[in-house]
């Protein structure tokens, strides 16, 4: 064996043997991490897409059966599967929904896939979205989110595209009848547009932009503006999509008012972390051809299997109506800490699993995260860091000694970031 051959034989060892290593630090059970077999309540549930925690056993089992099958198929031999994934959840979904797109894995791809949709048929182009909004990743979507500091390197535009602001966040404890200023809709079709919006996106709670939780009316608005200038209503359910606001999606309960043209689910939809991805749409939505809009993993197996799965568990765990029961606990939770650390801890506010609360400055937010994982904690900012926000997100599984446990850590994190920056009190 010659000298180089025998160097990257060893560095290949090396290399594989820290691979394994550093892969193996990582365990998951329920809403739980196990970091080097350190114990870490895991309030943001992954990125937001383990909506059933880690390793539920009956989406491991189903998908280890299905990879003795087969990881990946053509969407030609998908299609029946899909349709009858589509027959499970349309009893979920807003009504008039009749078609699905089951070609995506990622919110992003969705989004874009249904942006596409308003715009073939309605023959525009413009996409109307809201200040702080994200939806997704890809040059077209994050075009179209609401964080200017994310295309500061980047130029792509949606031709007739504007962005407008949202009413404030509706905050626990505040009456959903409470009155709210909405946005002036008119005002900016009729000024900011040239007649070419083709569709509105919106989240129904902003997930990334701080845990944004609109009052009703505003739905009910936009509802009445977009059907008066035959505009789509494209409802990004990526985060808020299976349980996480206590019904299966955000548009059939709390959001109901907003009656999509069209929905897009992706995160939660995996499960347990397993990407999969979605489009539910009106008869008059279905517009694509197949080469229109479409990805090498679209409806691959694992996605499916996942899916199927995830509503399977959702049906027969009670799941939703878990969520529903210990809300109010995890809520009267919040609230009495804020009340207990007044002058740190503000606007906790939420709806099912999907709270979120402020801190005084965006820097307290980091040194917060930092001091939460010495307690076992892992939560995250919103905004890329550059907002006050402290997202928490458990798991939907959890039991109520589960959310006991987040909100006993939350409470010891507070006692010590508020000994530790003291000087903070009375800046929120």
């Amino acid at each position: 064996m010659s000298a180089s051959a025998f160097y990257a034989g060893a560095l290949y060892m090396n290399n594989h043997h820290r691979f394994n290593q550093l892969m193996s630090s990582f365990r998951g059970e329920g809403p739980y991490l196990f970091v080097d077999g350190k114990k870490m309540f895991d309030a943001a549930s992954g990125t937001f897409n383990l909506a059933l925690g880690y390793n539920h056993p009956t989406l491991v089992a189903r998908l280890q059966q299905q990879l003795e099958r087969c990881s990946h198929l053509s969407s030609r031999f998908t299609h029946d599967a899909s349709q009858l994934l589509f027959e499970r959840l349309k009893p979920y979904l807003p009504a008039g929904m009749e078609r699905f797109w089951f070609r995506d894995i990622t919110g992003s791809s969705a989004i874009e896939g249904a942006i596409r949709m308003a715009q073939k048929a309605s023959g525009r182009s413009g996409v109307i979205s809201f200040y702080r909004a994200h939806h997704g990743q890809s040059l077209a979507t994050a075009s179209i989110s609401g964080n200017a500091f994310r295309l500061s390197h980047f130029h792509t535009v949606i031709e007739g595209s504007l962005k407008i602001p949202a009413p404030a966040s509706l905050y626990c404890g505040v009456s959903a009848s409470a009155p709210i200023e909405l946005p002036d809709f008119e005002q900016y079709i009729e000024y900011a547009s040239t007649d070419n919006i083709a569709c509105i996106v919106i989240e129904p709670v902003q997930g990334n932009g701080g845990n944004i939780v609109f009052p009703p009316a505003f739905y009910s608005a936009l509802r009445e503006v977009a059907s008066r200038h035959n505009i789509a209503i494209i409802a990004d359910e990526v985060q808020t999509g299976f349980g996480r606001t206590g019904s299966f999606f955000a548009s059939s309960g709390y959001a109901a008012a907003l009656q999509p043209d069209i929905l897009v689910f992706a995160k939660g939809a995996g499960g347990i972390g397993i990407p999969a991805a979605g489009i539910c749409m009106r008869p008059e939505y279905d517009v694509l051809e197949s080469f229109e809009h479409s990805s090498t993993s679209g409806a691959n197996p694992l996605a499916l299997t996942a899916l199927d799965a995830t509503i399977s568990v959702i049906e027969e765990e009670g799941v939703l109506d878990n969520v529903e029961a210990l809300q109010p606990h995890l809520e009267a939770g919040l609230l009495e800490l804020q009340q207990r650390y007044s002058g740190f801890m503000s606007g906790a506010r939420g709806i099912g699993f999907m709270y979120a609360f402020d801190l005084p400055t965006v820097e307290s937010v980091d040194l917060f995260i930092e001091i939460a994982e010495r307690h076992q904690l892992i939560v995250r900012s919103a905004r890329y860091g550059r907002s006050n926000t402290v997202k928490v997100r458990p798991a939907l599984i959890s039991t109520q000694q589960d959310i006991d446990v987040l909100l006993h850590a939350l409470d010891a994190s507070l006692a010590e970031f508020v000994a530790t920056c003291p000087q903070l009190e009375g800046v929120a």
